[in-house]
């Protein structure tokens, strides 16, 4: 009896391992409340996974990001996402223009995948305007706000922005863009170096602004040198059709995702696009950019076909107006008349309605031009000297610094001195000025200036004058290899100095007379010389 007892537990411990080697090697696709392992996966993760009678490979592989995407994004979430973060802390219009400038970077992000699908098309034809259409659309957008805002206090900062949001134009440049980028700086640092003049004893905030946009260009300028140094390429060997490649990157299509087996498990929901870029209305924070992903709602913008299909409506395109009202027409009410000729309407209506402006105002003669106060002042490394007449009570002094060039313009009868070693100076547009330098790094450039004196006492390399009539240049020993250009001058004479320093300065006068004969098939000029 023991024995059978003993037996039967042996057998029930048996069947109990069966039933728990059974239920280990049961399907792993086995109902979890009701719905299956695999389809509990895709919805967690997004995409099902076929079902193949082999080890399955997993869906979730995404076509990679091309390296040069890659470092796009690292440019857009590092210096462009510190700069928008820094507008932020302004606030107001530089908050509001920064936005459009990470939506203008996040443009430019959409082209740059497109180059990496596609080949390359005709830059004429309506494929490749497609492709720019919303770039161009942003950037406008970036310089509206400063059209729209000149009598604001930050129009210099909104200036600096505008100015600089051109680099995005490298994409377009053969073959050296990163030269055009450092070139679009130089436009943003006049307005910038105003700031950093106007708040540099003020609020360091400011500076730290216009220093965080400089620092865009040169990690802009490195990404093209590490990627593009010759110019944006395009996929040519065996890239698609561009016209779908742009309507994959708007619809955040990737070619994994259309490759991909469409014999999922039927529990399963289809794969769904990637996630949408964030929306941008707002300055927040930039976020991280998804794989191949671009937002895929786009602002309506408006072209050319746009505006046929409402020319072709006929009578029917003026439905939508009212008639206005005769006491709001200028010629039929004086009232309107004694303010201003057209009411106030919104700020920015004339960049809304898409209307260029009106040619300018040819400019007055100089007789007739309102007499502006004298203007002496060091703007950034450049020193403006203008609208000085007749002489001074003293000799105007400038304190140099190597970096600094120095214009002036528009003065007359005027003596300057220029202390120390100084970059270049230019002066136009003025009449009997006299200018006593130290030295010069690059050259003194006249134009349009009669009755000049110069004298040098160290070093200076070229002298160029251009339309001068009558100029005297007295050279320092140390200055005899100077180079001088004349265009349209006369009267002319460069003194140097004699042998000893008790010897007085000989006077030589450039030449104006240029005999030109045909030898040999080749015109010869030499220069007229007077016997007697």
């Amino acid at each position: 009896m023991n024995n059978l007892t003993t037996l039967i537990k042996r057998l029930e411990a048996a069947t109990s391992r069966l039933e728990d080697i059974a239920s280990s090697t049961s399907d792993p696709t086995a109902s979890i409340n009701g719905t299956s392992t695999a389809s509990t996966a895709a919805i967690t993760t997004g995409y099902s996974e076929p079902q193949t009678s082999s080890n399955p490979t997993p869906r979730h592989l995404l076509e990679p990001l091309h390296p040069a995407i890659e470092g796009f994004d690292i440019l857009m979430n590092g210096v462009v996402g510190a700069f928008v973060n820094m507008s932020e802390g302004l606030g107001g219009l530089t908050a509001e223009q920064s936005a459009s400038v990470l939506r203008a970077f996040a443009a430019e992000r959409k082209f740059l995948i497109v180059t990496t699908k596609a080949k390359k098309p005709d830059i004429q034809s309506p494929v490749y305007m497609e492709i720019l259409k919303e770039l161009q659309s942003t950037i406008g957008i970036v310089n509206d706000i400063r059209v729209a805002n000149r009598g604001s206090s930050y129009f210099n900062h909104l200036t600096m922005v505008s100015e600089g949001i051109a680099m995005l134009g490298w994409i377009t440049i053969d073959p050296k863009p990163a030269e055009f980028v450092n070139e679009t700086l130089s436009s943003a640092q006049f307005y910038g170096n105003r700031v950093l003049k106007e708040y540099k004893d003020k609020d360091h905030s400011h500076v730290e602004w216009v220093q965080g946009f400089y620092r865009i260009f040169k990690s802009l300028a490195e990404y093209i040198k590490n990627h593009y140094p010759s110019g944006v390429t395009w996929n040519n060997k065996d890239g698609i059709d561009p016209q779908e490649a742009l309507r994959q990157v708007q619809s955040g299509e990737t070619h994994a995702m259309s490759a991909a087996p469409t014999s999922a498990s039927s529990s399963g929901p289809p794969p769904p696009p990637p996630p949408p870029m964030p929306t941008l209305d707002g300055p927040p924070p930039p976020p991280l950019m998804p794989p191949n992903g671009v937002s895929s709602s786009r602002a309506p913008t408006s072209d050319m076909g746009a505006v046929f299909d409402q020319l072709s409506r006929g009578e029917a395109v003026t439905a939508g107006l009212r008639k206005v009202d005769p006491s709001q027409q200028t010629h039929k009410n004086p009232s309107l008349r004694a303010g201003a000729a057209v009411p106030p309407t919104r700020s920015g209506s004339q960049s809304s309605n898409g209307k260029s402006p009106g040619p300018g105002k040819r400019p007055k003669p100089e007789s007739m031009r309102t007499k502006k106060p004298p203007r002496m002042e060091l703007d950034g490394n450049k020193w403006i000297i203008e609208n000085y007449d007749n002489p001074p009570e003293k000799m105007l002094e400038i304190d140099a610094q190597i970096s600094h060039s120095i214009l002036i313009s528009r003065c007359t009868k005027t003596a300057i001195r220029v202390l120390n070693k100084a970059n270049a100076i230019s002066i136009d547009s003025s009449s009997q000025i006299s200018l006593v330098i130290d030295s010069l790094v690059s050259s003194v450039d006249v134009i349009k200036t009669p009755r000049f004196e110069m004298q040098v006492l160290g070093t200076l390399p070229t002298i160029m004058l251009d339309q001068v009539d009558g100029a005297s240049i007295y050279l320092s020993t140390e200055s005899m290899n100077t180079e001088v250009f004349t265009s349209k001058c006369t009267a002319v004479n460069i003194n140097v100095p004699g042998p000893t320093e008790e010897d007085d300065y000989k006077e030589c006068p450039l030449p104006e007379q240029i005999k030109s004969v045909i030898r040999n098939g080749a015109v010869v000029s030499e220069i007229v010389e007077h016997a007697g």
